[in-house]
């Protein structure tokens, strides 16, 4: 223990006196910090795997196969930042034979969180409630990502709006088709994105253990730009060092259009379970609106643990 405690502080002094290198690979510029260049690895090949990731969805697809405890704390704020309803609840999803249940154990809410049918009168609340809660019996399912990518194929109203948001959830950074003004700005990767965003990587302590951390945010530079064409504000990724599967995500949006607005940000940490990723707490911020739809400001916490075969 004294050894790796020794290792991480002659880390941490190594960081304050190196310096980073910038390269340009596939016509995209990245900043590698000193100690990524000098641990002499395949960096290419690592930015490749972060840029096609998909351990952050498959963590939450791991949800579906497991039993696990919940702690919700769901708030619906006002303009003033005041709590208009709201929901506190303990919960234990079940599984066996291959099906999926829960029982809610606690639960307390104020204001209209529920109309008279107890149906969401939110669809934070819905969507939130799509992470993490069961309705009924859900059987057949299971853990696998290829062929469950997201999309929009076949999906029209609020189904359509539903999946796009799970999209911008899951994989932030990536293109959302059927979002007027943004769509094609959330691509992260593209030609055009490069030169609006900074990217950066690097290998720090996270959580007690070292990580590399995928860094974007935008440049300090863009002028009128900024406001136009920027939507990820900051995002921060950390990876684990021997599997390369997400260990944490941090990340902020916002935009202004015409018919719509939003500012969102949200907070991940996954922890290990029998060999799975899965997401132990997540923190939600949020305050949107679109069309048709009411104003919502939100901010959600979920703590899951006692995760079970």
């Amino acid at each position: 223990m004294m050894k790796y405690c020794s290792f991480l502080l002659i880390l941490v002094c190594f960081h304050s006196a190196a310096q980073d290198t910038s390269i340009l690979i596939d016509k995209q510029r990245v900043t590698l910090a000193e100690v990524v260049v000098r641990n002499n690895f395949d960096y290419k090949k690592l930015l490749a795997q972060i840029k096609e990731d998909t351990t952050f969805y498959k963590a939450f697809r791991n949800l579906r196969i497991l039993g696990f405890s919940s702690y919700n704390d769901i708030k619906m704020l006002d303009k003033k930042g005041a709590v208009k309803a709201s929901l506190n609840s303990k919960t234990r999803q079940n599984r066996a034979n291959g099906c999926r249940t829960m029982d809610v154990l606690e639960e307390q809410t104020t204001g209209d969180f529920y109309d008279s049918k107890r149906n969401y009168n939110y669809m934070t609340a819905e969507l939130y409630a799509g992470l993490f809660f069961t309705k009924g019996t859900v059987c057949g399912e299971n853990n696998i990502v290829k062929g469950h990518i997201l999309n929009t194929s076949g999906k029209s109203g609020i189904e359509k709006h539903k999946e796009q948001l799970k999209m911008l959830f899951f994989n932030p950074g990536k293109k959302i088709p059927g979002i007027p003004f943004i769509g094609n700005k959330l691509d992260l990767y593209d030609e055009s994105a490069h030169e609006l965003y900074d990217y950066r990587l690097d290998i720090v302590e996270y959580h007690g253990t070292l990580a590399y951390e995928f860094s974007i945010k935008p440049k300090e530079d863009l002028g009128f730009l900024k406001n136009d064409r920027i939507v990820v504000d900051q995002m921060d990724t950390w990876f684990d060092q021997k599997t390369l599967e997400v260990l944490g995500r941090n990340y902020s949006l916002s935009y202004k259009a015409g018919v719509y607005d939003f500012d969102v940000s949200m907070e991940v940490e996954m922890t290990k379970f029998e060999g799975l990723t899965v997401p132990s707490v997540l923190r939600y911020k949020g305050n949107w609106d679109v069309i048709f739809k009411k104003r919502e400001r939100a901010q959600f916490t979920a703590t899951l643990f006692d995760f079970k075969k």
